[in-house]
């Protein structure tokens, strides 16, 4: 059975569009390019004919168990950062992992952090090459760059099963390139890029249903030698109107070196 969501693409522009986070020093306060909010057709990973893997489709569904069950405070970064290097070192044969970013977001309109309704991937080459010497300073990482590395995203539901805006993926097999904009990230104290998705019925949209806190999504964001980004984004849609816990996760941002 195919099921449907709704999904906010970009739209081409003669001029850079921006996201405003924290606007006006605001936390959570976002001014956002203009979106096309559109139907899309989902196929769940969990009846795909064929299987989602990260080799092939950038995005790979799997089980990882974690001894966090609370992710406020500071007390579990350790623990979790632990975690998901060793879970990225077996699954990418990675040699070396550097989590660096964690964002909890909650569906709720008094949440800081909401989910991201815009079809986009986390960075722009130039962005990523931009985030690597931030993230290790310009000897270490024009070191990195000689070789093969890449920005992976670790997403899991947090306390209840996700039953509204699961988190949607477009294969990268269907994605042109001319499909893709850059998007300018403008914060009070710095400024990024990531890229847009604009809308075309040639998308092919997967998900996983009803994710619980022990399934991650695990996600190609930037990789220097080819590997797809992958576009993504929150869908709205609800997989039981039965159901009434409230949506959040936590997204872990990893820098790997194969």
């Amino acid at each position: 059975m195919t099921q449907t969501a709704t999904v906010n693409y970009h739209v081409h522009k003669p001029h850079r569009q921006a996201f405003e986070l924290d606007a006006g020093g605001i936390a959570g306060n976002l001014v956002s390019p203009k979106l096309a909010s559109t139907a899309v057709a989902l196929e769940d990973a969990r009846a795909a004919t064929n299987s989602v893997t990260f080799a092939s489709d950038a995005v790979e569904f799997t089980t990882m168990e974690t001894q966090v069950r609370d992710f406020a405070g500071a007390a579990w970064k350790p623990i979790y950062d632990a975690e998901l290097t060793a879970m990225l070192s077996d699954m990418l044969r990675a040699c070396e992992v550097v989590v660096f970013d964690h964002t909890v977001r909650i569906d709720d309109p008094s949440a800081t952090r909401k989910p991201a309704r815009n079809v986009h991937s986390d960075y722009s080459k130039d962005g990523a090459e931009q985030r690597l010497v931030d993230l290790l300073g310009a000897e270490v990482a024009s070191e990195w760059a000689q070789g093969h590395f890449a920005f992976v995203n670790v997403w899991r539901p947090v306390q209840h099963q996700i039953n509204s805006a699961p988190l949607g993926f477009v294969r990268p097999s269907s994605v042109n390139t001319s499909d893709w904009i850059v998007l300018d990230l403008i914060y009070p104290d710095r400024k990024g890029q990531i890229m847009g998705l604009v809308g075309s019925p040639k998308h092919e949209w997967i998900y996983q249903s009803k994710m619980t806190p022990d399934e991650v999504a695990i996600f190609n964001i930037y990789d220097n030698q080819g590997l797809p980004s992958i576009a993504h984004s929150a869908l709205d849609m609800v997989e039981d109107p039965s159901v009434s816990t409230i949506r959040k996760s936590i997204e872990s941002r990893t820098l790997v070196r194969y």
